[in-house]
């Protein structure tokens, strides 16, 4: 990382333990603004857990998690979320259509904020009124993807987001978070997939029995 990149997120020797084991052990990181930071490990290693410390669905049990310097237990749970979205690893969408979804997340949006949104997760505005659980699985996702979008969040977490999907629905949503990236939103993308963190990582970190290291 540039030595004068800002840092969106940061760990500071986080500790964390799930069924008895610490699968964070005085964890220590800094992801930067506007990249896309790829963590990989191990199933099991904690790399959720680590995405969810961020916008405060855990907190850790010692250590700080910062979000643009300020601890994130200090900040009210339902303002960080809007600014730091999570994309998880299955398709969620809500029922209803595509519109419904994404007024479900933000009632006063425009019909142009809706388009918007949908256009930067490559999901075709014709689709508005679709049926949300009747698109495909890459559609379902990057509705998803819109559905946080339009929050107006400034980092987003994304847990294995392409999993479900087949290489050219990945193909679309990696394209989709390069796109954002370059837009300056900052990304932390958690993956097993290594010809996937090739293809997208700016930079990647490694977590494993509790640590987390730079690789690149």
């Amino acid at each position: 990382m540039p030595v004068d990149q800002a840092l969106a997120i940061e760990l500071d020797q986080v500790v964390m333990q799930r069924a008895g084991r610490r699968v964070l052990d005085g964890a220590s990181a800094g992801f930067a603004v506007g990249r896309i930071t790829v963590v990989t490990g191990p199933s099991g290693s904690g790399k959720t857990t680590l995405l969810r410390l961020v916008n405060r669905l855990d907190v850790s049990e010692s250590g700080l998690v910062r979000y643009r310097g300020d601890d994130v237990t200090t900040l009210d749970p339902l303002t960080l979320r809007r600014r730091v979205g999570m994309v998880f690893q299955r398709p969620t969408p809500f029922p209803g259509t595509v519109r419904d979804n994404l007024t479900e997340a933000s009632p006063g949006a425009t019909g142009d904020e809706l388009e918007q949104a949908l256009r930067r997760a490559v999901v075709e505005p014709e689709l508005m009124d679709r049926d949300a659980h009747q698109l495909s699985g890459g559609e379902q996702q990057r509705v998803c993807l819109a559905r946080t979008l339009i929050t107006g969040p400034e980092a987003l977490l994304l847990d294995e987001p392409t999993s479900s999907l087949d290489r050219a629905a990945a193909d679309v949503f990696e394209q989709a978070a390069r796109d954002l990236a370059a837009a300056g939103t900052t990304l932390v993308w958690v993956t097993h997939d290594q010809a996937q963190l090739t293809r997208i990582a700016d930079e990647v970190w490694h977590l494993e029995d509790g640590r987390l290291e730079q690789q690149r």
